[in-house]
């Protein structure tokens, strides 16, 4: 052990020797290794940093939670004819899942009941969407109510003329002003705004962002649009796993009270789809391995040009010491002893451009999370893969130069 200890010693300073005696011709050849790792690493940081955001974002809702709706989130577009066909989910739908669904928690009915402009006295809010809802539509989207309270289920029930509003479209129309009993007209009735959603986060996708909308009973939104409208936006019953119930179970029930209502013979299939989040994270996996193949590809590239520099370089080495080689080998030095001294040499000496790589990244990270509102971390796991493929590359570059020295005739060797 004191003897691998010592070789690791010696190698390690005959490294720094390199560097610090040929600055020039080891920062060239150390380049394509800095280069290489900074590319690939960079690329990982931001594709890892863009995953943990996107996937946070959807993990608010939760995996126990379904969404009944006409067109399927993992079907491609070639099924867009197909699936235009269909029914839009009904009212009539949520109301039979609400009271049969003995597996769910909750569920709410919700639809796109179009665009407008609102305004308060001379101020406006510009392309609020209009968004019909049921009283748990709140809950299920876990979103939070920053100002005032949330509709009561008697006020959704008969249509009260009261709506909740997003956090832009309150600072659009009210800036500082208390919002809560202030009038406001929509689709030429009053509404008196009783609640202010609070701001949603700065997730890259945030599919509970309401900022732009203003909340309305479904029965309000009836008035505005036709429920049975084969082309309307859009509508969606969301249904919640119940505790103790698993998705799995929530889905066969919900097919099956949706089929009975439909009235779909047993050999006809679904004319609507059952969506979750997992659908759209099984697609999420498969761009982000595109994205890190992409940046591994480019980074190999560099890594490869590093590769054949730092084996120049041991090759130089391997000729500036051969007769200290033929004295270590003619005093009793084993093969091995000399092999791992280069092979050390080498291993070091691309850790060191794989260290300044890692910093460069670093650097452009924190330059990034400063600048921009997307945050942006070099991960530890990132790390770890930097300086593992640094020694990959040096046991891949050293191995023949240290070989060849491994295996000099030691009279040879003095003598040139």
């Amino acid at each position: 052990m004191s003897l691998f200890l010592k070789i690791i010693g010696e190698s390690t300073r005959l490294a720094l020797g390199q560097l610090s005696g040929n600055k020039l011709r080891s920062f060239l050849s150390l380049l394509g290794i800095t280069i290489g790792i900074f590319c690939i690493i960079s690329v990982f940081s931001g594709v890892d940093s863009l995953e943990d955001n996107v996937r946070s974002s959807f993990e608010k809702l939760g995996n126990d939670v379904i969404f009944v709706e006409k067109f399927s989130w993992s079907d491609s577009f070639e099924k867009w004819w197909k699936y235009i066909k269909r029914p839009n989910p009904s009212y009539d739908d949520y109301l039979l899942i609400k009271e049969k669904a003995n597996s769910a928690e909750m569920s709410t009915f919700y639809l796109v009941a179009g665009f407008t402009t609102l305004k308060y006295k001379s101020n406006s809010a510009e392309n609020v969407v209009i968004l019909g809802t049921t009283s748990d539509f709140i809950e299920i989207f876990k979103t939070e109510i920053g100002q005032g309270r949330n509709m009561t289920p008697s006020e959704f029930s008969r249509g009260a003329n009261k709506v909740v509003i997003g956090f832009k479209v309150a600072d659009a129309l009210f800036g500082k002003i208390d919002p809560i009993g202030k009038t406001i007209k929509l689709k030429g009735r009053k509404y008196t705004v009783i609640g202010v959603i609070a701001e949603s986060g700065d997730d890259l996708i945030n599919v509970a962002d309401f900022d732009d909308a203003v909340l309305v009973s479904a029965a309000s939104a009836r008035t505005m649009v036709n429920f049975n409208s084969r082309y309307l936006m859009r509508s969606t019953i969301g249904v919640k796993a119940a505790e103790g119930s698993t998705i799995d179970d929530l889905k066969d029930e919900v097919t099956g009270i949706i089929r009975a209502s439909h009235r779909l013979s047993p050999k006809e299939e679904d004319d609507f789809s059952l969506n979750e989040m997992s659908m759209l994270t099984s697609i999420l996996d498969v761009i982000f391995l595109a994205l890190n193949a992409v940046g591994f590809i480019i980074g190999i590239f560099a890594i490869i040009v590093g590769m054949f520099s730092v084996a120049n370089i041991m090759f130089v080495s391997v000729k500036e010491r051969t007769p200290l080689i033929g004295v270590k080998k003619a005093l009793g030095a084993k093969h091995f002893v000399i092999l791992l001294e280069f092979l050390i040499e080498s291993v070091v000496l691309c850790i060191l451009g794989g260290l300044l790589g890692l910093g460069f990244v670093y650097l452009l990270t924190f330059i990034i999370s400063s600048v921009a509102d997307f945050p942006i971390f070099l991960s530890s796991k990132n790390i770890i893969i930097g300086l593992s493929l640094s020694i990959v590359v040096g046991i891949v570059s050293g191995i023949i130069p240290a070989y060849l020295a491994s295996r000099m005739d030691p009279v040879e060797a003095i003598r040139a």
